[in-house]
This record gives structure tokens, sequence and C-alpha cells, in this order.
């Protein structure tokens, strides 16, 4: 097994992010990607479609490496409002699941003052490994 998702005993479970990620294998970063198409031009105002179009460029960086969403091990996302991830939760976990999928990498959100571009609402940054041997899907027990 090459990443295994890590919970301490006796803790609460982590609900859409694991607490930790031990993984072996070849690292792929991605910088820090908005809302914008490969254009970049912004299509919509709306946060959850601008979290969607983000985890989208994630993905298509990703490939780029030959890594694929359930390689990801961490995900650090910048939001210019907080009150307005919460209010878009199950927007933003509908897009997650549907561009991601299940896998729940090891995650941290800040609010932050500005985004580099003045139209952004969320900007995320990820981590991936790719299992030694290439292609190796991942395990490992989130309890």
């Amino acid at each position: 097994m090459s990443h295994d998702m890590l919970h301490p005993k006796g803790w609460k479970p982590a609900i859409g992010y694991s607490n930790g990620v031990a993984a072996e294998g070849r690292m792929v970063f991605t910088g820090g990607m908005v809302g914008w198409n490969g254009d970049c031009v912004f299509e919509s105002e709306d946060f959850a479609e601008q979290t969607a179009q983000a985890l989208r460029n994630v993905v298509e960086v990703l490939a780029c490496a030959g890594a694929r969403p359930e390689h990801l091990v961490r995900l650090t996302w910048y939001v210019t409002d907080k009150r307005e991830y919460l209010g878009n939760l199950k927007k933003v976990g509908a897009f997650y699941k549907q561009i991601i999928g299940r896998h729940y990498p090891a995650m941290a959100l800040v609010q932050v003052v500005a985004l580099v571009e003045d139209r952004a609402k969320v900007e995320i940054e990820a981590t991936a490994v790719i299992p030694q041997g290439g292609d190796a899907r991942l395990g490992g027990d989130r309890t």
C-alpha cells in the first residue's frame, strides 16, 4: 500500500478530509489554482462554481504528470470569505465528489484578506503522490 490515511484511535471521524496521509512515490505539486478557465477567464462569480473550476484545474495539472484525483495527499484552500464557503457547503461538496470523488486527503482551509486575482473567491493548491509502480490505486483505512 503506497498511501495510508492517518486517524488516531479515539478521535472523532474526520468528515470531508483526513487528519494526515503517509505516502510514498513520485510527488506532484500544483500552484494555486483559482476558478478561471484555461484562458484565464472567470466564467462565474458564484463561489461554488469557482471552487468547481479550481478543482477541475487541479485535476488537469495533475494529469500532466500522470496523477489522478485519488493520488492527492494534501489540499490547501484559501478563501476570501469563510461565510461564503460555509454557506455553499452542499454545492461545494457535490462538486467535490463529482470532480475528485470520495477521496479526502489532508486539507486545510484558511480565510485570507485577498487573492492576487481580484475576481477570485477561492484558490486551491494541491500535493499528490503517484505510488511507486505508477498506476496503483490508493488504499488505506480512514478509521
